[in-house]
């Protein structure tokens, strides 16, 4: 591993893709830098970061933001990952432009949400600052050379802070894509590298394979899963409870491909270890002097009951760098033990082709494609293609929606799992009512359920729906927008976006011969998603 030997892997192109081993390292020297761009949005009086990005460049900072919190006197910091229009406008709602930087972070510098971010918001800064000043509350993080580089220059950002070539996305919190935005939020870089070169030591040194806090984890991940036990199942105490969203797309885009993976589970409901089936591992992260008495004697449950479980105790939450690059090297591990290459991601561009081919031919034609309706009733709307309504009309008997949905489901078996994919306002309401979706999948059947918000789950577990095990039943669900917004420069909105998107993505699925539904829920997101969950619990 530490030799770069791509024959670890696969033999293919690994050994390109292991910048993340040193960049720790890397990124301490230049902290001196970190700390005087700190202090120059202080003297700029910014009070709001909002990062613009997608899947490995916005799911690491939101961790960060959200297990530090705001600290004293600096700006705090928003990830906006989303085409959702209700999702924009919250986020504009929430801030002062006036005194916002905006984080325009994106890899490939080609990544359509981020693009179409960046141009609302530079629009909404050119009324309030003029157009001259707007370019100025934006920074890029980007690798040298992208298209987002070259118009950050032209236009002349604040900033621009470059990625490594040689290091993917979803390893990269370490480099630029995850130091910048902690440095803006008023983190101490310096403390929180310096406390991740210990765990990087500890990987680096510890010759016993056993105690080496990196691999030993890796070890169990990639064997469990050839065995079968391929849910790698989330929990973290609540402090660090969104470290999971993050380790959810390590995991599943590394893993999931060649029709194997690894399935994380995250956020779902702990219960008793007889609910559960014989395919779970459990990682277990907590902070030190954080007591939740509830998970920690679900935890103990499972342990004796002779379940898999990972414990991990974090000291305090500068320790989230080490935590980082444990599951990067454990990850790496596991691909190693499943024979596949966890660097690349085959199947992402897949559902993003589709989403383009929509868009353009929105922008040509003015509409969307037509579709016919599978089943509906005063709020709720269901789709399927050819093959999955011919089987579900099938299974459910009488032709409702109830009948239907109720049909889709009864098609996960042992070993399967039941992912819900909402392409939604990822707001508190929203969640609470797809997580009692979840609560009701497992409790008819023992089923592993997981939960994705679009458009961030196509860059994020969607690589193992896709290219993993077919092992998954879908259900897609999609609204109308209730206040669209205008992609400024483009023929489409917003919501034609977010729409296409979930098509996309879809399109795909069923190309790969996933068991998939979609329900459409109108304008009243809400009512929609209350009778959904009633329809499940009869």
């Amino acid at each position: 591993l530490w030799d770069r030997d791509a024959t670890l892997w696969t033999g293919n192109d690994e050994a390109d893709w292991l910048g993340w081993l040193d960049i720790a390292r890397q990124s301490l020297q230049q902290v001196e830098e970190l700390e005087l761009f700190s202090r120059y949005l202080a003297a700029r009086e910014i009070r709001q970061g909002v990062l613009l990005g997608m899947g490995g460049s916005s799911m690491a900072p939101e961790d960060i933001a959200e297990t530090f919190g705001q600290q004293p006197g600096c700006p705090g910091l928003i990830v906006l990952d989303s085409s959702d229009p209700a999702q924009v406008g919250a986020v504009e709602a929430a801030i002062d432009l006036e005194h916002t930087v905006f984080i325009v972070s994106s890899k490939s510098g080609s990544s359509l949400e981020p693009n179409i971010l960046m141009a609302w918001f530079l629009q909404r800064l050119a009324v309030v600052v003029g157009a001259e000043k707007a370019a100025g509350h934006f920074i890029a993080i980007t690798d040298p050379g992208t298209s987002l580089d070259k118009q950050a220059t032209a236009d002349g950002f604040m900033r621009i802070f470059p990625g490594k070539p040689d290091i993917g996305g979803r390893f990269s919190v370490l480099s630029n894509f995850g130091v910048v935005p902690a440095a803006v939020s008023g983190i101490d870089c310096r403390r929180f590298l310096e406390s991740t070169l210990e765990m990087v030591s500890a990987c680096e040194t510890t010759q016993d394979l056993s105690s080496n806090p990196g691999v030993l984890p890796g070890c169990i991940l990639g064997v469990a899963a050839n065995a079968g036990r391929d849910k790698l199942t989330i929990v973290a105490s609540p402090v660090l409870a969104s470290i999971g969203a993050w380790l959810e797309q390590l995991v599943a885009e590394s893993t999931g491909k060649q029709g194997k993976g690894i399935i994380p589970v995250d956020g779902e409901s702990l219960v008793g270890p007889a609910a559960y089936g014989n395919d779970r591992v459990f990682v277990y992260l907590s902070l030190a002097g954080e007591s939740d008495s509830a998970q920690d004697e679900a935890i103990a449950q499972l342990e004796q009951a002779e379940v898999p479980v990972i414990r991990v105790t974090l000291d305090d939450p500068y320790s989230l760098g080490q935590e980082f690059f444990r599951w990067e090297l454990a990850t790496a591990v596991a691909g190693a033990v499943m024979d596949v290459n966890p660097f690349d991601q085959p199947d992402v561009e897949a559902s993003k082709i589709e989403a383009r081919k929509i868009t353009d031919a929105y922008e040509a034609g003015g509409s969307l494609p037509d579709e016919e309706p599978l089943a509906a009733d005063s709020q709720l709307t269901l789709f399927a293609d050819e093959r999955n309504a011919s089987e579900l009309q099938g299974l459910a008997g009488e032709q409702t929606v109830a009948a239907l949905l109720k049909a889709h489901f009864s098609r996960a078996e042992a070993g399967d799992y039941v992912a819900v994919l909402a392409y939604l306002d990822r707001n508190a309401g929203n969640t609470r009512q797809l997580q009692q979706l979840r609560d009701s999948v497992r409790q008819n059947g023992n089923i592993a359920s997981c939960r994705g918000f679009g458009p961030r789950v196509l860059h994020s577990t969607g690589q193992a729906y896709k290219g993993g095990p077919n092992t998954g039943v879908f259900l897609q669900i999609t609204a109308d927008a209730s206040e669209d917004l205008q992609v400024p420069g483009r023929g489409y909105t917003f919501g034609v976006v977010e729409a296409a998107q979930a098509q996309g993505d879809i399109d795909v699925l069923v190309e790969r011969g996933r068991r998939v539904l979609r329900v459409h829920l109108g304008r009243d997101v809400m009512a929609g998603l209350e009778q959904l969950n009633r329809l499940l619990a009869l």
